[in-house]
C-alpha cells in the first residue's frame, strides 16, 4: 500500500483494563467514597484530586459506567498487590480435573480385565475422571451389545467410587463411555510425605 500513512494509536485509544487514576479521569464531576469507605457524596474532580493529595492517596474510578464516575480514595499500589495476591491464591485453590484414558477390546480375558478395572479404581479413589475405550477391529464392529455390556459391568463394579458422566456410546470403531468420582472423592489425596 503506497501512500497510506499508518496510524499510531495513543495510550488512550487502547482499551484498557486497568481502571483510571487521578488526573486519567477526565470527567467534570464524581460520586467520591473515602479511604475508609465513607460516602463523601458528589464533588468535582479537582476537588477530589486535592482530597487524594492531601491524604496523600490515588484517585481511582471504581466503577467508570455510573452517572456520575464512582471514584474511591485508595493507595493504588498496595490495591493491585493485594489483587495479584488474591489472584495467585485462588490459582493455587483451584482443582484440576484431569481425565484418564483406559483401553479394553471387546474379547478381553477375566484376568486382564481385573487389571484393568484396578487401574479405574485407583483413578477414581485419585479423584480422576476415567474415559474408557472399547475398540472394536474387524468382524467385531457387528457385535457393539459386546462392548456395551462390558462397559455396563465395569460401571456396576466401580459404582462405589464413581458414576457415569457420560453413557457409552458408538464412536466410529470405538464405544466411549466416562466415569466421574462421587463428589466425595474429588479431593486428591495429601501425599504422605507433604503431610508428615
Amino acid at each position: 500500500m503506497v501512500g497510506s500513512i499508518p496510524r499510531h494509536r495513543s495510550q488512550e485509544d487502547s482499551i484498557s483494563v486497568e481502571p483510571r487514576i487521578n488526573d486519567r479521569i477526565r470527567v467534570p464531576e464524581v460520586r467520591l467514597v473515602g479511604a475508609e469507605g465513607e460516602q463523601i457524596g458528589i464533588v468535582s474532580v479537582t476537588e477530589a484530586l486535592r482530597m487524594a493529595q492531601d491524604a496523600d492517596l490515588d484517585l481511582v474510578e471504581v466503577a467508570p459506567d455510573a452517572r456520575p464516575p464512582v471514584c474511591k480514595l485508595m493507595d493504588y499500589g498496595k490495591f493491585k498487590y493485594e489483587s495479584a495476591q488474591k489472584a495467585r491464591e485462588a490459582r493455587r485453590n483451584q482443582v484440576l480435573t484431569v481425565i484418564k484414558e483406559m483401553k479394553l477390546r471387546p474379547k478381553i480375558d477375566n484376568h486382564d480385565y481385573e487389571t484393568k478395572k484396578g487401574h479405574v479404581v485407583r483413578f477414581l479413589q485419585a479423584g480422576d475422571k476415567v474415559k474408557v475405550t472399547i475398540m472394536f477391529r474387524g468382524r467385531e464392529q457387528s457385535r457393539p451389545e459386546l462392548g456395551f455390556r462390558l462397559l455396563q459391568r465395569l460401571a456396576q463394579d466401580v459404582a462405589e467410587l464413581g458414576v457415569i458422566e457420560s453413557a457409552p456410546k458408538q464412536d466410529g470403531r470405538n464405544m466411549i463411555m466416562v466415569l466421574a468420582p462421587h463428589k466425595s472423592n474429588k479431593t486428591r489425596p495429601v501425599p504422605a510425605a507433604a503431610a508428615s
